[in-house]
């Protein structure tokens, strides 16, 4: 048996200290607990689907917007970073997935998905930027035809951008060699896939045009690429490419991928090609095109030359055949003639009408001196004397019956001005005034009168005023009915008897059923 040791204090337990009070925490400190416990309990990544409601995007370009569902709602930040690097636009009510992580933002409290990655539901993110940027653009109308150039029938340059080292710049060369060798051909080396792809494409547009004097004029343009996927071919499908092809000043034909494939290009270009060989074979007639052409052109040209000449032949032999062309002279003679009798005739006349007008002038001098100054104009002078006094008088008279007639017309007038029609009128009103303010009076003493009777009519059938002159009503507890008869009552029927200052409770006997004890 193990021996006992002696006392040792030191094994005495002294009483814990109690905690002075409990300890506090700041709100940042309890948000910061909140944090941890999601980052030790939750995983890094989460994959969420929802509808996008409450979308913005303020002037930092950070995007803010929340997931919900038809239960739960859950706020969501997409970083400016991440926000650019999107294919497409996010809209109110499209259903996505977000991929991120969830974080708790302290200021407020408050926790959110930190969206790392954002992708259409169904469809590829690439396929709705590509609806999106197509209806945009259609309703600005960069895809109306009445917009896009015509092309030269015969370009002599032409301007090829895309990759230096594709297929594509080996068709269009062999097939342009081989159609039409004198076309000369500027190749603008661009990458046509890949980050920055776009930009370059566009800068070798925007190029093309502003030194297109200096390269010694340029007539179309070639923009396009071999075949490849949706994501080879996307640089096709930026914004800033199609504005550069919108803007151009020189005909843009689009050669992207193969016939099926249709990119924003094709639809903003002049010319739309299924291939790269296949825009080089509609910009470039063959040789041998274009030489049984000008034939056929020759021989319509030697033939309508032919019909007019002997048009002309045939009109010209017609005029020779007119007499004033055959015998030019005797038309002469006979003008000559005519002018020489002209002349006699004119002499003629000269001659009678001068004798006519001498003896004209000597009867005329004798009529002068056969009269007398003065004797003759007498009798005139008294005559028109008569005629200025007689109109003198006439026209005070006239004068005077105007300048009557004016003021009976000013007194007319007065009468009828505005002033005094306006004085009638004033009075009128004001009588008609106080007719209306007096019938409007009786009509609101009578209408006061009828509605007092009316509230006195409705005040007598409320079934209130009839409980305080010390009536009840008496209603089922259970199916709150009025009891109008005593065959309703059952026996421990409980009933509410309703008073006009409140209601009691009390149960029913069966008034039908004897006592058991009397």
């Amino acid at each position: 048996m193990q021996e006992r040791l002696p006392f040792d204090p030191s094994r005495i337990r002294r009483p814990a200290e109690k905690p002075a009070g409990p300890r506090l925490l700041s709100v940042r400190q309890v948000n910061e607990l909140v944090r941890g416990t999601l980052a030790r309990h939750i995983p890094a990544t989460l994959h969420v689907l929802g509808e996008i409601g409450d979308f913005s995007r303020p002037a930092s370009g950070h995007v803010y917007f929340t997931l919900k569902d038809a239960d739960s709602e859950l706020r969501c930040v997409l970083w400016r970073s991440t926000a650019l690097q999107l294919k497409f636009a996010p809209e109110m009510g499209m259903a996505v997935i977000a991929t991120g992580g969830l974080e708790v933002y302290a200021p407020r409290g408050t926790y959110q998905l930190v969206v790392r990655k954002l992708e259409p539901r169904g469809v590829g993110a690439l396929e709705v930027a590509f609806r999106q940027l197509k209806e945009r653009l259609e309703r600005e109308g960069l895809f109306d035809p009445q917009r896009k150039c015509p092309l030269p029938r015969i370009p002599e340059r032409v301007a090829v951008v895309t990759s230096p080292t594709g297929a594509a710049l080996r068709d269009i060369l062999q097939t342009l060699r081989r159609r039409l060798p004198l076309i000369q051909v500027l190749v603008f080396p661009v990458r046509v896939q890949g980050e920055g792809a776009a930009e370059e494409i566009a800068a070798a547009i925007r190029a093309l045009n502003e030194h297109a004097e200096v390269l010694g004029g340029v007539d179309l343009a070639i923009v396009g690429r071999g075949g490849g996927s949706l994501e080879d071919l996307w640089a096709f499908n930026e914004e800033v490419v199609a504005r550069a092809i919108a803007a151009s000043r020189i005909p843009i034909v689009s050669a992207v991928g193969h016939e099926v494939d249709v990119t924003i290009s094709d639809l903003v270009a002049d010319l739309r090609a299924p291939t790269p060989t296949a825009a080089a074979e509609l910009i470039a007639p063959s040789g041998a095109e274009l030489t049984a052409s000008v034939e056929r052109q020759a021989q319509r040209s030697t033939r309508a030359l032919t019909h007019m000449l002997q048009l002309a032949r045939a009109a010209l032999t017609t005029a020779l055949a007119h007499e004033p062309l055959a015998r030019p002279l005797a038309r002469l003679r006979e003008r000559s003639q005519l002018v020489d009798e002209i002349l006699h005739r004119l002499e003629t006349a000269s001659a009678r009408a001068f004798r006519q007008a001498r003896e004209q002038l000597t009867r005329a001098e004798f009529t002068l001196l056969r009269f007398r100054t003065g004797a003759r104009f007498a009798p005139a002078a008294r005559h028109l004397e008569q005629l200025l006094h007689r109109l003198t008088w006439a026209l005070n008279a006239r004068a005077v019956g105007a300048e009557r007639g004016l003021a009976h017309a000013a007194a007319r007038l007065a009468r009828r001005s505005p002033a005094a029609r306006l004085s009638g009128s004033d009075e009128h009103l004001r009588l008609v005034c106080t007719r209306l303010v007096t019938a409007l009076r009786l009509v609101f003493l009578h209408r006061r009168r009828l509605l007092a009777a009316r509230v006195q009519a409705v005040a007598a059938c409320d079934p209130r005023a009839v409980l305080r002159r010390g009536y009840s009503i008496t209603r089922a507890a259970r199916t709150r009915e009025i009891i109008r008869s005593v065959d309703q009552i059952r026996d421990r029927l409980r009933i509410i008897t309703e008073l006009a200052d409140g209601e009691f409770p009390a149960t029913a006997e069966d008034p039908r059923q004897p006592p058991l004890f009397e």
